[in-house]
């Protein structure tokens, strides 16, 4: 499947968000999660501008997604601003009311979340706050356990036994961007959350 997209705007503002249309996936995580890396991988082109340096996206991007092939757009990627990096957390952390909060509460399209969690560290507290947040919101979410072409297999099977023994309701799959493994199995719940949301909105 090649999917084409394109950078629609980027917004640090409620009042500049694009009136709500295609279902929207969000992607959320820590600075140096490889939230970009993710992306990237599942539109298998640069579209999400990967950094040396975390938290370098201080706004809500937005990239429209089309099917080669297909006439019309059928999603919006939103890559949300990362957070739990020490120089700038606390910047970022101000920030949430203002706009990531309300997007992430009250956007009418929006249809799933990807949690992005570094499966080779431990449980961290701010991963921790971010799914009990969305888990208050309601909102649909899949945990994105990145960088799993570090670990063995043992290992690999370990942390993933971990996480979910701290998230036990929660959907986990794990990623590498690196040798797109996970990447089927993401793009699955991507579109199962997006006919989901098409349906109920049509």
């Amino acid at each position: 499947m090649r999917v084409l997209s394109r950078f629609l705007l980027s917004v640090s503002d409620v009042a500049h968000f694009p009136a709500p249309s295609l279902p929207e996936i969000a992607f959320l995580g820590r600075s140096n999660v490889g939230k970009s890396s993710v992306i990237n991988s599942l539109v298998g082109s640069k579209m999400a501008k990967t950094s040396s340096t975390p938290g370098r996206t201080r706004a809500i991007n937005f990239f429209e997604l089309r099917i080669a092939g297909r006439p019309k757009p059928e999603m919006i990627f939103t890559d949300l601003p990362g957070y739990g990096y020490a120089k700038i957390s606390r910047e970022t952390s101000a920030q949430w009311p203002s706009f990531i909060d309300p997007y992430l509460k009250t956007r009418p399209t929006l249809a799933l979340c990807l949690a992005l969690v570094d499966v080779n560290v431990p449980p961290q507290e701010s991963d921790q706050q971010l799914l009990e947040f969305l888990s208050a919101t309601g909102r649909q979410v899949v945990i994105v356990a990145t960088k799993s072409d570090r670990l063995s297999g043992n290992q690999l099977r370990n942390a993933l036994h971990a996480l979910q023994e701290r998230h036990p309701n929660a959907r986990i799959l794990p990623f590498s961007a690196k040798t797109g493994a996970g990447r089927g199995e993401l793009w699955n719940e991507i579109r199962k959350a997006t006919e989901a949301a098409t349906t109920s909105h049509s």
